[in-house]
């Protein structure tokens, strides 16, 4: 099979796009953050955006290909397919596609690091190692149970604050604050995920969070993290005294239709639905939350 023989739809399914609202919704609103202060440079939003989505499907790519060659994803996994594990790609074109991904963000920091300064090398490098360790390397960490840590901190801390320093060339204690809800709904994504493993993950010994914590309380902490994004989104709306910023909470209803399918179901078309609502509601909430913040 030669490059030309992958049909676009096996690339696409292997980026994973129901995962990418993760790479979308930090961008937004660190750079609503900004603008809410008077500050927007467009080509910097651009380069900011596409670097973060493309981190993104490096990360998924290389969790595709380090996957397969683990055995972790094997036939009785509900996820959708794994284009590596199925044998819809060599492993060799998936590894070539998860490094142009990354060159991708590369180009793209390399502007942003021409404009605001080399401390963002380290930041986006930091940013692609920790995309190429989460199943790679001789110790992965996303078979630690420390997937998650990894999408709170990066996806969540890291893209909001730098989006909003390649705006202003500063950080502000708002900045951390708004990344809080992000990270924490960006992790919910790959909890669904996990969750919806973990019986398989297990066999394979792939010690997620849900692996370690067993189904039941993982179920719990899910929750937990729903719940915990929008009340921490309220406590920063009371505290700075901007009732725009609680305009997320409009997402709420969104919640528990996902939060009772996670709970009840084991099936994988459920909780590969789940996984895609969860997108959904990120996505939502930072729209929201970038509105409330311009609005403001």
């Amino acid at each position: 099979m030669d490059a030309d023989a992958v049909p676009l739809r096996i690339w696409a399914m292997a980026a994973r796009p129901r995962t990418l609202p993760a790479a979308i919704a930090p961008v937004l609103v660190g750079t609503a953050l900004a603008g809410s202060e008077g500050e927007f440079r467009p080509l910097a939003f651009c380069a900011a955006l596409i670097g973060s989505i493309f981190i993104q499907i490096g990360t998924n790519l290389s969790n595709d290909y380090s996957d397969a060659r683990r055995g972790a994803d094997t036939e009785e996994r509900l996820g959708p397919v794994r284009v590596t594990a199925g044998g819809l790609v060599p492993p060799r074109k998936v590894l070539v596609a998860t490094w142009l991904a990354f060159g991708i963000a590369v180009l793209a920091g390399a502007y942003l690091v021409a404009l605001v300064g080399w401390e963002l090398l380290a930041i986006g490098a930091a940013s692609i190692l920790a995309g190429v360790l989460y199943t790679g390397g001789p110790r992965p960490y996303g078979y630690e149970g420390l997937g998650e840590v990894f999408v709170f901190t990066f996806f969540g801390l890291v893209a909001v604050v730098g989006s909003y320093y390649v705006q202003t060339e500063e950080v502000t204690g708002l900045a951390f604050a708004l990344a809080v809800p992000v990270g924490l709904l960006s992790a919910a994504i790959l909890m669904v995920n996990n969750i919806r493993d973990v019986d398989t993950d297990r066999r394979a010994g792939k010690r997620t969070l849900a692996v370690r914590l067993g189904r039941r309380r993982a179920i719990i902490a899910f929750d937990a993290t729903l719940t915990g994004a929008f009340a921490w989104t309220l406590g920063v709306a009371i505290g700075q005294g901007e009732p725009w910023l609680a305009l997320p909470l409009l997402g709420i209803a969104l919640v528990p239709p996902v939060r009772r399918t996670v709970a009840t179901r084991t099936d994988g078309p459920a909780l590969n639905a789940a996984l895609a609502r969860t997108g959904m509601l990120l996505a939502l909430f930072s729209v929201l939350l970038s509105a409330g913040l311009l609005l403001s």
